[in-house]
């Protein structure tokens, strides 16, 4: 299994700026640094419609971690508690 590869917030500042200084397409200029066409692609779009202080923010807020973390622990409390009844109620048949 591959991992992702992670873009410093410098290297897509200059690869957005190269786009927009440069004559060449997004799609070549992504192919010349060796990245696929739709990163960069999305990476311009970012830039574009968001304020320059929330650009590239990477791998999301601190209180969108603990919500996805709080909900996979859920997830898991409730699986626990459903075959705990289950079993309650296979045991309680299996003594009559």
């Amino acid at each position: 299994m591959s991992t992702r590869k992670k873009y410093s917030l410098e290297y897509k500042q200059d690869a957005v700026r190269l786009v927009k200084t440069s004559d060449q397409s997004a799609a070549q200029i992504a192919r010349d640094l060796g990245i696929n066409p739709d990163l960069l692609t999305r990476w311009c779009r970012e830039q574009a419609h968001v304020s320059p202080s929330k650009v590239f923010r990477g791998q999301g807020v601190p209180r969108d971690v603990e919500l996805a973390t709080l909900k996979r622990e859920l997830a898991l409390v409730k699986k626990e508690r459903d075959f705990l009844k289950e079993a309650a109620v296979f045991f309680a048949k299996s003594t009559k």
